[in-house]
């Protein structure tokens, strides 16, 4: 294994070429490994030198600083050494499976990192399913789109799902962090909440079953999860799917969500138009079609809100992504709410009229608890009817699609995944941690949580255990009493949240196999069905359909001709595997093990971390050529890791 270089943490460049006692041109080092290591051994002399020469340095001029650097390095080491270390097994902790480099008070800052990426779901969540209306009941024909009485309820149960969505985030990652020990953030995922409010529940109760009854789906799904997850099912079926379609769904709800973002219930930029379905929004009220909401007649994009959510709640997130700036999507949602809530505006969101005086009443209250009074517990258990059952199988499969695949490549990028069975440590707790407060989230009123993509925000800050989710709960549970807070905010500010959090999306359509037409054909359809039907689930069945069709029916005549008949790209298609490892899962293993009087359990080779397949490899090929240092891990964007991010 070569010698790696460790060079001291205030040096601002630790390249070997920045060094100033460097005496070899850095593409001469790899000409071969004597020589590499000759080299690696006079740079670790002269590593150690320079490190002993800053630190006195340092020492000298910050005095207070360093005394500082040694408290934390004290308060790390005296968690390390305890209970708490040992359980989360930090490095020092003397636990066997101690992870490298990790910290206590490091993983409290990357699970406050990790808060901050995630915060906006909990007025984005909150929106997308007020849609539905929740218990609020409407019996006219025009889903009540105008019906002052109907929208001051459904305005209730946005504040409930403030609380709701906070609640279980605090849950989720609280109990994925004690047991399962894994960095990972956990809240109602975006793409799962969007197929519970448009596709099942439907706008103002418009869809093929109630919001009662799509909780009810929600919480029987949660313990089936549990079940099969407890089985080694829920794995095992995740890892046997066509990598292809796994994509494609990812891109497809990538889609549909930006889609949402634009629309009414965002920014507004799109809206219906009679000939074309949709077209160009953003007028005023009193440029809007008769009877039709949302529908310009003309003066199109004169809205000024519209223009607002572009550029504050839009390009102003983007350019501070752009610079890496934590929290960027959090931060262009509060800019953008902050601008609305001065009333004497065009562009406020509490007008002087009675649902703007009632939003602006509980506005003002700024820390409150508000109780879950319009959804809480409000399941109705109507396992009878049919539509129920659809809705159930549909929930298990996109959920398996997302929780899985955002696990697996957090669990990769954390260094904590077996690369042959593609498991992870605690696998088979964090998904019994997940359907446990899938049920629970039911229970609150809220669809399915699952794990989030922006998880990884913290892991590149340096969290590697449970610690990080921990931290991550409790900053979710201390929101519960800002509720009034992320209750005003205004669609228009998370609409450009929306849209980004599926350009981030997109990202994997990359990975799709577009060279082979049994592989890219099958991805397209799932890709364009879903946001085109404005139904996740239409997506996923004519994928998976159109590849059965197309590659059975290939793999039926390859195997009657005896290899004779074969598509002319066969050689590019993309190999369908299942990977090895079983379907047994850990526990079981142990219990086998200790029935066997074996009372070690079984070790999971860890990866080491890699560069992701989903990032711009250009940059990287380019230095490799000119014989630079590849670009490293820890210092490429994360968001877009998980194949089905909902965030999300």
């Amino acid at each position: 294994m070569k010698p790696r270089f460790d060079w001291p943490s205030g040096v601002p460049d630790r390249s070997p070429h920045a060094f100033p006692l460097w005496p070899i041109k850095r593409h001469q080092i790899f000409q071969n490994e004597l020589l590499y290591l000759h080299h690696a051994v006079l740079g670790q002399v002269l590593s150690e030198s320079y490190c002993a020469l800053w630190e006195t340095r340092f020492r000298l001029s910050f005095p207070h600083t360093t005394a500082m650097v040694g408290f934390l390095h004290t308060v790390n080491a005296v968690v390390a050494d305890s209970y708490v270390g040992r359980w989360f097994r930090l490095e020092g902790s003397g636990h066997p499976r101690e992870r490298i480099g990790s910290r206590f008070l490091t993983e409290l800052r990357a699970g406050l990192t990790t808060w901050a990426a995630m915060a906006y779901i909990i007025s984005v969540n909150a929106s997308i399913i007020a849609d539905t209306g929740g218990t609020c009941v409407c019996e006219a024909d025009d889903l009540c789109v105008a019906d002052p009485v109907y929208l001051d309820c459904v305005a209730d149960v946005r504040r409930d799902l403030i609380t709701s969505t906070a609640a279980v985030s605090a849950l989720a990652s609280f109990l994925m962090g004690l047991l399962a020990n894994l960095p990972v953030g956990m809240a109602p995922g975006l793409g799962l909440n969007a197929y519970f409010a448009y596709s099942v529940v439907g706008f103002h109760g418009s869809g093929i079953i109630t919001y009662k009854e799509a909780l009810a789906a929600v919480f029987l799904e949660g313990w089936i999860f549990f079940f099969l997850s407890l089985l080694g099912l829920r794995q095992w079926l995740a890892r046997i799917m066509p990598q292809s379609l796994v994509m494609a769904v990812g891109a497809g709800i990538g889609f549909f969500i930006a889609f949402i973002g634009l629309s009414s219930g965002g920014i507004g930029v799109i809206g219906g138009d009679k000939t074309n379905f949709v077209g160009l929004g953003g007028c005023k009220p009193e440029d809007m079609l008769p009877d039709l909401p949302n529908f310009c007649n003309s003066r199109v994009l004169q809205s000024p809100t519209v223009w607002l959510g572009i550029f504050l709640g839009g390009i102003l997130t983007v350019f501070l992504m752009l610079y890496r700036i934590k929290g960027a999507i959090l931060i262009g949602i509060f800019i953008t709410s902050i601008v609305s809530w001065p009333r004497p505006t065009a562009i406020t969101y509490f007008p002087h009229t009675p649902a703007g005086d009632s939003s602006f009443d509980f506005f003002k209250k700024v820390v409150t608890f508000r109780p879950l009074e319009k959804i809480g517990g409000a399941v109705d258990f109507n396992y009878g009817n049919g539509r129920v059952w659809y809705a159930l199988i549909t929930f298990l499969y996109v959920d398996i699609l997302d929780t899985t695949g955002t696990l697996y490549s957090m669990a990769k990028f954390a260094g904590l995944r077996d690369p042959v069975t593609l498991d992870f440590e605690g696998s088979t707790i964090a998904y019994c941690v997940d359907a446990f407060t899938i049920s629970m989230g039911a229970l609150m009123g809220t669809s399915p949580v699952t794990a989030f993509v922006e998880s990884a925000t913290g892991i590149s800050e340096g969290g590697k255990t449970g610690l990080t989710a921990i931290t991550t709960g409790i900053a979710f549970f201390i929101s519960i009493f800002f509720a009034p807070i992320f209750a005003s905010i205004p669609p228009w500010a998370t609409g450009g949240a929306l849209v980004i959090v599926g350009s981030l999306m997109i990202r994997n359509v990359r990975e799709i196999n577009w060279d082979y037409p049994g592989d890219s054909v099958p991805a397209f359809l799932t890709l364009i069905i879903i946001p085109l039907t404005y139904n996740i689930a239409y997506g996923v069945i004519a994928g998976i359909i159109s590849y059965v069709l197309l590659n059975g029916t290939a793999l039926v005549l390859r195997k009657i001709s005896n290899d004779r008949i074969l598509p002319p790209t066969y050689d590019s298609s993309e190999p369908w595997v299942i990977p090895p490892g079983g379907i047994v899962p850990t526990w079981m293993k142990v219990v086998y093990n200790a029935a066997r009087g074996e009372r070690h359990e079984p070790m999971v080779p860890l990866e080491t971390r890699q560069r992701s397949p989903s990032i711009d490899t250009a940059i990287h090929d380019q230095n490799k050529e000119s014989g630079g240092y590849p670009v490293t891990m820890e210092k490429e964007p994360v968001e877009q890791l998980s194949p089905l991010s909902h965030h999300h």
